[in-house]
């Protein structure tokens, strides 16, 4: 839980300080926003990385199956970017993005159904 100072010069006489939190709340509604992703994966979630040319995010997530995995990561990466930088004015430098899951929708009583239906056919 440190505090980060951004200098931000617009003739203020002040600072502005974020709280590392804060960050990691707004990296996490970014990730929300974008359609596909399920969840953060549990206890790795999200790592930053306060440096001088910018904030190094790593982030761990869970992805809903029919989704193409490299567009999926590039649309988080670009969320996060737009994000962060338009509530903190911090520069993200990099976004390191790793898929630790892929979750599969539920089947329906109609496709279980017809699943049945398929095997009672072979058997005949």
């Amino acid at each position: 839980m440190a505090n980060m100072k951004y200098n931000y010069s617009s003739g203020s006489n002040g600072t502005i300080t974020y709280n590392s939190d804060i960050v990691n709340s707004i990296v996490t509604i970014a990730v929300q926003e974008v359609e596909g992703v399920h969840s953060l994966t549990p206890n790795k979630g999200i790592r930053l990385y306060f440096e001088k040319d910018g904030v190094y995010v790593d982030i761990s997530v869970i992805v809903e199956y029919s989704n193409s995995i490299p567009e999926l990561a590039f649309r988080i990466q670009q969320s996060i970017k737009q994000v962060v930088e338009s509530m903190t004015k911090y520069k993200i430098a990099k976004v390191d993005v790793h898929v630790q899951d892929v979750v599969f929708p539920e089947p329906t009583e109609h496709a279980a159904g017809a699943k049945e239906e398929q095997t009672d056919d072979a058997e005949k």
